[in-house]
């Protein structure tokens, strides 16, 4: 169980140390891609994407998988150690996983500057207050009702004949 504990803690350093150093370059799937893609297709100069720098969940997990079969291969024929059992081998893959998400975290922090934070916080805070002003005026300004007053016009179109004279005309009353 301490094995897999220092190998567990070992494999999130190295997972931060493989993130941190292809966040920098990414020169060898930058290598690997001209090899496999054609002029066309090759990724550009500008693209950082790199084997576990901005990659999804899905690669991230089945590059790390081949690297330690790879490596696993590489220790069982090349030396008489063949100590590469499976606990070691999930703790170590698992450990690299989180430790590119730790990396990420901290490269995506430092990737943000100071100046910018402080303009997106203003900006923010400025339409909130903006937003906040707004629902006072709304509130607290008294509503101007227009009243329409009965003017001279609609008196004189009045009729001149009682309600009852009016019934009488239209048939109701007898």
């Amino acid at each position: 169980m301490t094995l897999e504990i220092i190998v567990f803690v070992l494999a999130i350093l190295f997972g931060m140390i493989l993130y941190w150093s292809e966040s920098k370059s990414n020169r060898v799937y930058r290598w690997i891609n001209h090899l496999t893609h054609n002029e066309d297709i090759q990724m550009k100069a500008d693209n950082r994407k790199g084997f576990f720098h901005l990659q999804p969940f899905i690669w991230r997990l089945v590059y790390l998988t081949l690297l330690f079969v790879v490596v696993g291969a590489v220790v069982s024929f090349a030396t008489p150690i063949n100590a590469f059992y499976i606990q070691y081998f999930v703790s170590a893959i698992v450990g690299t996983l989180i430790g590119t998400y730790l990396a990420g975290l901290i490269v995506f922090v430092s990737e943000k500057t100071k100046k910018e934070a402080l303009v997106e916080a203003y900006e923010k805070g400025k339409e909130s207050v903006e937003d906040l002003v707004e629902d006072v005026k709304d509130r607290f300004e008294p509503e101007v009702i227009e009243t329409k007053q009965p003017s001279q016009k609609n008196i004189s179109e009045a009729p001149k004949k009682s309600a009852r004279d009016r019934f009488k005309d239209k048939g109701m009353i007898k």
